[in-house]
């Protein structure tokens, strides 16, 4: 019988090692996987890379685990606002290494690595620093830089509902890159606001297939 069910969360982030790529989901707040982000900073694993959307806000969450020092490196898209103090002092000192990718191509290159396509071409930073080193073609006139799949050890995601097969279900924009990050990582981990029988689902509105997912943790909202 398939039961990718675990207990708590602690089951959840087991075996994450040091050195994981690990991606996170949410778009600032919103389907931001904080329970697990908490758990993965308890569990202890370090010299970790990051992919997210943006680089964390105030002392909690994202933010809360560069603190701690474990994270060599982030991939995003959005790395400073006016809470990312964090994120600011550690870059600032050289603690932290940075990867800017625009928003666009951070999608796609997370897509990518999940529908197995080798690399792709955008026009997204072409004639700016981001396209340095990379190749460029022109492609109809119009110049394109090569871009190449994020792939990641580990996806931590933040869904409504989930089964025992790990189909799930997201609550409107906290879905945001939970779907392409679960397809894009070796080991995905989901947390859910509630475990539903077998059929409860609506197919058509499983986000989500059970095949991308190997963990679900059911954390009721509070």
């Amino acid at each position: 019988m398939i039961d990718k069910i675990v207990p708590n969360v602690q089951a959840a982030l087991a075996g994450i090692s040091d050195g994981a790529t690990i991606m996170i989901g949410g778009f600032g707040g919103a389907g931001q996987p904080a329970e697990l982000i908490d758990a993965l900073i308890d569990q202890g694993a370090k010299d970790l890379v990051i992919v997210n959307n943006n680089a964390g806000n105030g002392d909690y969450g994202l933010a809360a685990l560069l603190k701690t020092g474990r994270v060599r490196k982030i991939i995003c898209s959005f790395p400073r606002q006016t809470d990312s103090h964090v994120f600011d002092g550690l870059y600032r000192a050289g603690k932290l290494e940075l990867e800017l990718v625009p928003q666009g191509n951070l999608a796609e290159r997370i897509r990518a690595a999940g529908a197995g396509i080798g690399a792709f071409f955008s026009p997204t930073g072409y004639g700016t620093p981001l396209a340095d080193g990379k190749e460029q073609r022109e492609i109809k006139g119009k110049m394109f830089v090569l871009e190449m799949p994020i792939h990641a050890d580990v996806a931590l995601i933040k869904a409504e509902r989930g089964d025992r097969w790990g189909n799930l279900t997201y609550r409107k924009t906290a879905r945001n890159f939970g779907p392409i990050m679960a397809a894009a990582a070796k080991l995905s981990i989901a947390s859910v606001n509630e475990i539903v029988p077998l059929g409860a689902l609506d197919p058509e509105s499983v986000v989500t297939q059970g095949l991308y997912v190997q963990r679900v943790v059911c954390l009721p909202r509070a």
